[in-house]
């Protein structure tokens, strides 16, 4: 299954551990600050769904490093709105980023990815299984 990965730190433990409610109260901020995501997989590959409205396919990279999927972007729009006696202006802009850590048979070769209405769709495919048939060998006198 595809896991959230968790930010890694190379600080000395006692030194994570002093830092660790400050820590844990940024990563819960960034992670409501992040898109919302489903995971699943089907027989023959695993998605990832991301709700990222207004974001253009230009503002989007997606990058695969080893077992890890990175997916970053920006958000950018404004919404103007004049009438007689009022003047209304909403603007939302930032950046994110989501990591995931990819089962070893997905195929991080063949990664695809689309947009459509709002939501990024990222599609692994799952490699092969091993054959599970038992396989006889002869042994043979040298």
């Amino acid at each position: 299954m595809i896991q959230k990965s968790e930010i890694s730190s190379t600080l000395p433990q006692w030194w994570s551990q002093f830092y660790a409610p400050v820590r844990q109260f940024g990563e819960r901020v960034a992670e409501f600050l992040s898109p919302n995501t489903e995971a699943a997989a089907t027989k023959d590959r695993y998605e990832i769904a991301i709700e990222l409205p207004g974001v253009a396919e230009k503002d989007i990279t997606i990058e695969v490093h080893g077992d890890q999927l990175s997916i970053t972007g920006e958000k950018r729009s404004s919404h103007e709105e004049s009438g007689k006696d009022f003047y209304f202006s909403e603007r939302s802009f930032g950046k994110f980023r989501r990591s995931f850590r990819l089962p070893t048979d997905g195929d991080t070769d063949n990664v695809d990815a689309s947009q459509k209405d709002g939501v990024l769709t990222i599609t692994i495919p799952k490699l092969a299984a091993p054959t599970s048939q038992t396989k006889r060998i002869t042994v043979k006198s040298a």
